[in-house]
């Protein structure tokens, strides 16, 4: 089985080595999303409880896009913040996660690596 250090040498020979595009924008794939997932939780929870509220007091879905439009951009602007404080972890962490298909149980010495130095 290979170990950490070769699944992340091997995630970045895939075309999947970044969290972001070539203009750094932040590329929000599944296994990115899943590796920022506690940070999410915590700062952009407000976003995400008053999203939650709209849809359950307005079942009209126009109503309650603005509140999404502002998670999604308080999830980019986390992940493109993640980028930029511990771009080398993150990768490593969303790497791991890709190659394991999103199991953490697989990808925890990473997961530690990027939540040390970007704590939420």
């Amino acid at each position: 089985m290979l170990d950490h250090l070769k699944c992340a040498i091997l995630f970045s020979n895939l075309k999947m080595g970044s969290t972001v595009d070539a203009s750094g924008e932040p590329i929000p794939t599944s296994s990115v999303l899943m590796a920022a997932a506690k940070h999410i939780g915590s700062r952009c929870r407000s976003e995400n409880v008053a999203f939650l509220k709209c849809k359950k007091d307005d079942p009209n879905p126009e109503k309650c896009l603005d509140k999404g439009r502002q998670v999604t951009q308080c999830v980019l602007y986390l992940l493109k913040d993640l980028h930029q404080n511990c771009n080398k972890e993150m990768d490593a962490y969303a790497g791991c996660m890709y190659y394991h298909t999103n199991e953490f149980e697989l990808c925890r010495k990473e997961q530690k690596a990027f939540e040390k130095a970007c704590p939420f």
